[in-house]
């Protein structure tokens, strides 16, 4: 299992930013795509944004046009900028990689981190 480390949740108020960070050691052969997905408590975990192998991104309906996901150059880092953050965004953010891409990304998860929890306060 690759290691994915993320970093950069806190607490915010309600049209406040964040920027989470996950550190990527390697990829394995066979992964196509890496991105964010959350889990908010007593709910399922859902995605959020996935980048592919030829950069195109997907988004969930909840985060387009506030949230972007990005990547450094070398694809060693990825990134979740979060823009105008409401109370419903609260959860705990996974970097995650997996074998399909898009909108598909969600169903073959082959690796996630530990997390990072995400807090917005109305």
């Amino acid at each position: 299992q690759v290691p994915l480390v993320e970093s950069g949740g806190g607490s915010v108020q309600a049209g406040g930013s964040l920027r989470l960070s996950c550190v990527v050691s390697g990829y394995t052969r066979g992964t196509y795509s890496i991105g964010w997905i959350r889990q908010a408590p007593g709910k399922e975990r859902e995605p959020v944004a996935n980048i592919d192998n030829f950069d195109k991104t997907t988004y969930a309906d909840s985060v387009k046009g506030r949230f972007t996901i990005s990547q450094d150059n070398a694809r060693n880092t990825l990134f979740l900028q979060m823009n105008n953050l409401k109370p419903e965004d609260t959860a705990t953010y996974y970097c995650a990689t997996s074998r399909l891409r898009g909108i598909l990304f969600f169903q073959a998860l082959d690796a996630w981190g530990q997390g990072t929890l995400v807090t917005v306060s109305s």
